[in-house]
Formats: structure tokens, sequence, C-alpha cells
């Protein structure tokens, strides 16, 4: 039995996006917005998505900019890492993620914390100016918030969209309500996660669709 679908992968993608700004309400968004929101919704097969990301008001231009001019990519998992489209990146930035490396099961014991929260202790020497992307552990966004009120370092855009039951919107909320003029993009309420943040990223990486 042969089943009719579409095969051109191209095709698929266009079929896709197109698909997203016909149903997506949009409205509001700048074009960079809504073009970064279609990648997102994209990779997560709901066009509602667009109802709960909120942007700052610099953070696509401040995103973008800090990829062209070489700044790293920081996430905590390494899904997202692994998720990045690695031919999209402007200046074959590096993408970092800390959380297999040897210091960070005693730092978590040290602060009290989860290894994707200690694996923040790690990034600092790396922070400034550089694109974090936060796709699973809402303690790493928070731990995150707690070191930049204390270092003198600031990211280029925090892209805040940890998934879950526990913590996950509360800690969207703080990022969109930050008083340390963070750059940010979150999706507000539990739903976020790896696929969602890589739309996010690899939007930023390039202005092609």
């Amino acid at each position: 039995m042969k089943h009719d679908y579409v095969t051109d992968g191209a095709e698929i993608y266009r079929r896709s996006f197109a698909t997203i700004r016909a149903e997506a309400d949009l409205f509001g968004l700048t074009p960079d917005e809504a073009r970064v929101a279609v990648r997102m919704i994209h990779a997560s097969g709901q066009v509602d998505l667009v109802d709960d990301i909120a942007f700052s008001p610099g953070a696509v231009a401040a995103g973008m900019a800090a990829l062209r001019a070489g700044a790293p990519i920081l996430t905590d998992v390494h899904m997202v890492a692994s998720g990045v489209t690695r031919r999209r990146l402007p200046a074959d930035n590096d993408v970092v993620c800390a959380l297999n490396d040897p210091a960070v099961t005693e730092i978590a014991t040290r602060i009290g914390n989860t290894r994707t929260a200690a694996a923040v202790e790690l990034w600092r020497d790396r922070l400034d100016g550089a694109v974090v992307a936060i796709g699973n552990a809402p303690t790493a966004l928070f731990h995150l918030l707690e070191r930049l009120a204390e270092w003198d370092v600031r990211p280029a855009v925090v892209l805040g969209i940890p998934v879950g039951f526990i913590g996950a919107a509360e800690s969207k909320v703080a990022l969109a309500e930050n008083d340390l003029g963070l750059e940010y993009v979150v999706v507000h309420g539990r739903r976020g996660g790896s696929a969602i943040t890589c739309g996010a990223l690899n939007a930023l990486a390039s202005t092609k669709e």
C-alpha cells in the first residue's frame, strides 16, 4: 500500500510556515518577532502557543546581533544544545552545555540546588553578551536570575522557556518581570521545552525561514 504524502522537504517547510501564518494570530508582533514565533509554533505544533509568547522590546534584535558578533549560546541541557542547527549559526558560534562538567555534582551539593542550576555557576566567564537558552530547568532560570543580581555581567538575551509543572510558570514570570534590564523571550505557563527553545534559537541565528 502506497500512501499519498508530500516528500519534498523544502515544500513541507514552505507549507508548514504558510499554514502557521494563516492560522496563528501574529497581530501585534513585529516582523522579526513574528518570524521567531512562527519557528516556535512550528516546533510545538500548536498555533495557540503565540498567545503565551512574550518578548521584551529589544530581545530579537539583541539576540541576532549577539550571534552575528560571535557570542556563545549557553544552554541548560544537552537536548537544547543538540537542537541548534549549526549551519544556521552566523559565526560558527560555540554552543555550550556545562551539565556534564565534573564540578557540577559538587557545586550542586554545596549550593543545595539541582545540577542544572549548579551548571549556571560555570557560565560566569562566558555569560557577558551571551545568548542564554533555558528549555528544561526552571531551577536553572531562577538561579541565573539570582546570580545576575550579584554578578557584574549581562547576557545579550535570555530565552527562558522551561517546560514543567513545578516552578516553570513562576520562573518565566520572574524573568519577564526582572529589574536587571534583561532582554528576554518566554512562553508563559507550563508549556516550553527543548524543541520550542531551539525553534527560537534557530530563528535568531538566521532570517531564512
